[in-house]
């Protein structure tokens, strides 16, 4: 491997003297070391080989591994989490942890003044806090296996992206043309907490590792909720339509045949009248017609 490849790799790490599990990708080697998380999503692992992303014993082996060869990693304190400093074993009054003091007990994980520490001992209304890494002085063992070396550009940019946010591939929408990453990420990404860093991070990477692109882009896209069911108009057979004061008019099949007779019957009357017959006022008839239609 060299310098900056980007690469997927499976591992299990454990310290050395007792077994305890640090981390692994593998569910399946989670469940059997009794260490399973249903909230943790299990996959290889996206590393920059000699970037820093792993410890330095590990980075140090990964740049003369092969591709679906498995490794075994020892790696000694000075390259793993280094070694115990006494100076950073501190002892305070437990009145420093407010509501909480009471509940301290050895072994808890607490936060002072931005540092995370590790209760070692309580007693006399003091607490012994350990700010050295949990695992600093331990020997450590990686087994480790690269399960591919990422060569094609969108899957260099959607495993940056994950990298930063737990997403699945299909769920990432990514166009790249004329040097441009267009992103797409789920309407629900839109609102997560410090996504704006989140996408700077991201557009950083994909600058640093993959060279020929000069632009990315996240692309948000809304689209308007489906109309109520009884906000649809209905267009059926027979259905009526008014368009005037009290005035009716049916567009059925049936009611456009009766009005084509009434129709036919006018014409004939008129055909058939005689010249010197008085013919019905046609106001009379139209506030007949009227005060007809307007009854309920």
């Amino acid at each position: 491997m060299q310098p900056g490849d980007l690469v997927l790799a499976n591992y299990t790490a454990t310290v050395k003297d007792t077994g305890n599990l640090i981390e692994t990708t593998i569910e399946d080697e989670a469940k059997k070391l009794d260490a399973h998380d249903p909230t943790k999503r299990y996959e290889p692992k996206l590393i920059a080989v000699g970037d820093g992303w792993v410890l330095k014993g590990v980075d140090e082996a990964l740049a003369t591994a092969n591709v679906g060869e498995k490794t075994s990693i020892e790696v000694n304190p000075e390259k793993g989490f280094g070694e115990r400093d006494p100076s950073k074993v501190r002892m305070m009054p437990i009145r420093r942890f407010g509501d909480k003091a009471d509940q301290l007990s050895t072994g808890d994980e607490v936060e002072v003044e931005g540092r995370v520490g590790i209760i070692r001992y309580v007693g006399s209304g003091r607490a012994q806090v350990d700010f050295n890494h949990k695992y600093a002085g331990k020997t450590l063992i990686y087994d480790i296996a690269i399960t591919k070396n990422l060569e094609i550009i969108d899957e260099k940019v959607k495993a940056l992206a994950k990298r930063r946010i737990p997403i699945d591939d299909d769920k990432i929408g990514l166009d790249i043309e004329d040097n441009v990453a267009k992103l797409q990420l789920p309407e629900d990404y839109y609102v997560v907490e410090g996504i704006q860093i989140i996408k700077k991070a991201i557009s950083n990477d994909v600058f640093k590792y993959i060279k020929s692109i000069s632009k990315v882009l996240f692309v948000e896209e809304y689209s308007s909720p489906k109309a109520p069911d009884d906000a649809k108009k209905t267009t059926g057979k027979g259905a009526k339509k008014t368009t005037g004061k009290g005035a009716k008019k049916t567009t059925g099949k049936g009611d456009i045949k009766e009005e084509t007779e009434e129709g036919l019957q006018a014409d004939d009357a008129k055909k058939t009248q005689k010249p010197d017959e008085k013919t019905e006022d046609p106001k009379q008839d139209s506030d007949t017609l009227d005060s007809e239609e307007s009854k309920p």
